[in-house]
């Protein structure tokens, strides 16, 4: 059995690292869709209003495989390929700058503040680490191996080459990187660590806390003590899987909430405090690397806020 066609490139440039939105035309057999028009209308119109997208194609923002605006009155084809830039919606500037810990022709080593997403998703777009990054260096298919939750910071691995991070996403599914993150929490005296934690998390689409239940052990973490002051420490923690919030919900169950932590143990209204940042960092990444064979040890530049230096 054949496997479809790559699709064509695309005939638009990034705009602000983010890609254009290509539309393939389906098949049509009852004739519903005459014109270009008619299927854009069907297909968006909901999303947008019909307005908007009569607007974009007046403006000539949906474009052909050969660049050439598309026309409302176009015969619909099925098949055909359209790509249009999407409209961004208004979005905060996040105030950090990204660090770079290493670049080379086939990796970037991103050091991501804290606030930053990953990748462009929902109301987080244009402030995310792939489109600032692309921007910034002018790597257009930058792309991340594996992602890090916005609220943390910390180290992110990046292919150059978008050809080069199906072997990289290997690395990280079959659990061959050594990942070490470093958190600010409360202090217990009575906590015997370091310890190793197992639970099984379920984290459903649509709730914002990830929850532990019953059942086979889906998660494991590593909770080591560096030291403490007060009623706070400082740890390490090692996890040898990657439940999304495993750390914070590990470390919750611990009785030892993250400092700073706005859901766990409780889940606070949605609002952005760029002094109070999560107190997660993502501080170690360590693998071989499948392409060249070498070792590879990177480490964050960043530090914790409530942890100073003395």
């Amino acid at each position: 059995m054949r496997g479809r066609a790559k699709p064509p490139a695309a005939p638009l440039p990034q705009r602000a690292g983010v890609d254009p939105v290509r539309v393939r035309f389906p098949a049509d057999p009852a004739g519903a869709w005459p014109t270009v028009r008619d299927h854009l209308l069907d297909r968006f119109a909901g999303a947008v209003g019909g307005a908007r997208v009569d607007a974009m194609l007046a403006e000539g923002r949906f474009v052909g495989a050969d660049g050439g605006a598309v026309r409302a009155h176009e015969p619909y084809t099925a098949g055909r390929h359209l790509w249009f830039h999407r409209d961004f919606a208004p979005e905060e500037p996040v105030p950090f700058p990204i660090g770079v810990v290493h670049r080379d022709d086939r990796l970037v080593i991103a050091d991501k503040p804290h606030f930053l997403a990953t990748t462009p998703r929902g109301r987080h777009v244009t402030q995310t680490l792939v489109a600032r990054l692309r921007d910034e260096l002018g790597l257009p298919e930058l792309q991340p191996a594996h992602r890090l939750d916005r609220l943390t910071a910390g180290l992110v691995l990046c292919v150059v080459r978008a050809g080069d991070r199906g072997a990289y996403q290997t690395l990280f599914r079959d659990r061959l990187v050594r990942k070490e993150y470093e958190a600010v929490a409360p202090y217990d005296p009575g906590l015997t660590v370091p310890r190793t934690v197992r639970s099984r998390i379920v984290k459903e689409r649509g709730v914002i806390a990830a929850r532990e239940e019953p059942g086979a052990a889906n998660s494991e973490s590593r909770v080591e003590l560096l030291e403490h002051r007060g009623a706070l420490g400082r740890y390490r923690l090692l996890p040898a899987t990657g439940r999304t919030h495993q750390l914070r919900v590990h470390m919750n169950a611990l009785g030892l909430p993250l400092v700073n932590d706005p859901v766990y143990p409780v889940v606070e209204p949605e609002h952005v405090e760029y002094g109070r940042p999560l107190q997660l960092l993502a501080r170690v990444l360590e693998f071989t690397d499948p392409v060249t064979g070498g070792p590879h040890r990177f480490e964050s530049g960043l530090r914790l806020a409530a942890w100073p230096d003395r």
